[in-house]
């Protein structure tokens, strides 16, 4: 309910005040929008799971369930690189910004962010089921993941994974490097600026998207490559919260706290 009012509340404030019509609302209004998406498609199933005494889950409802969710954790995450980049532009580039960020120009960065995370999701999708699975078909989690259907395929079948693996790995770490790189001439230039004044109001405008960014990053990070030593049910749970759950509810607490143009158009 805190996910779906916080994020409602940016989408509509965003469409509604003009004063909010600019590239870094607009992204924020596509990242609530998959905030929601997120959100919408694990926690309704587990609720009603969970009030109705149940625990299954058909086979086509397990492959849209994991399709949909790859597909808006994988467009969240390219849409947080092009977030970087509208920083990066604004903060390093201030007079050429407008020629950069145009609206043409954010409509295709946003389209972008979209198609990327429709391929790797059908990617997945299509790899993950066309495995045999050997294993019975309990999931342990509460909701249909890559990592838990993998485990119930027959142990040979992870090298057809590898190449679709690789791929999304070297996508991601180079949608990591690019963030990095951006954040890493920001905060020099911020460094350049003589007024202290300046200086808060830029880092201002740039650390609630790093705080998403550390926060979504950091939690896929340790799920994907936590050693198998440290694998457990409640672990992998509680993992899974973290990154599904958790970040589509604080990221509009994070984004209206310090935004005083925001806050002013909620009220």
């Amino acid at each position: 309910l805190a996910a779906l009012l916080g994020n409602g509340l940016i989408i509509t404030a965003v469409a509604c005040d003009h004063h909010l019509h600019s590239p870094m609302y607009f992204f924020l209004l596509n990242l609530s929008l998959l905030d929601l998406g997120t959100i919408s498609i694990i926690v309704p199933k587990s609720m009603a799971n969970s009030l109705w005494d149940t625990r299954s889950i058909s086979y086509l409802g397990c492959v849209v369930q994991l399709f949909l969710i790859m597909f808006f954790l994988s467009a969240e995450y390219s849409l947080l690189t092009v977030m970087a980049y509208d920083r990066f532009a604004a903060i390093c580039k201030p007079l050429h910004y407008g020629t950069i960020m145009g609206s043409r120009a954010c409509v295709k960065m946003a389209a972008a962010a979209w198609a990327s995370g429709f391929l790797n999701s059908v990617l997945h999708t299509a790899k993950t089921f066309s495995m045999p699975l050997c294993e019975g078909n309990v999931v342990d989690q509460f909701f249909c993941d890559v990592p838990g259907v993998l485990k119930l395929s027959c142990s040979d079948s992870y090298l057809r994974m590898v190449w679709a693996v690789v791929i999304s790995v070297s996508l991601g770490f180079g949608c990591f490097i690019f963030i990095v790189l951006s954040y890493v001439q920001i905060f020099t230039a911020v460094l350049r600026i003589p007024s202290e004044q300046g200086r808060h109001k830029a880092f201002s405008t740039c650390l609630p998207h790093l705080a998403v960014v550390s926060l979504f990053i950091c939690t896929v990070i340790f799920s994907a490559l936590k050693p198998p030593s440290l694998s457990s049910p409640a672990l992998d749970l509680v993992l899974a919260v973290l990154y599904s759950v958790v970040p589509p509810t604080v990221n509009p607490l994070i984004y209206s706290m310090r935004n005083k143009e925001l806050k002013d158009a909620l009220r």
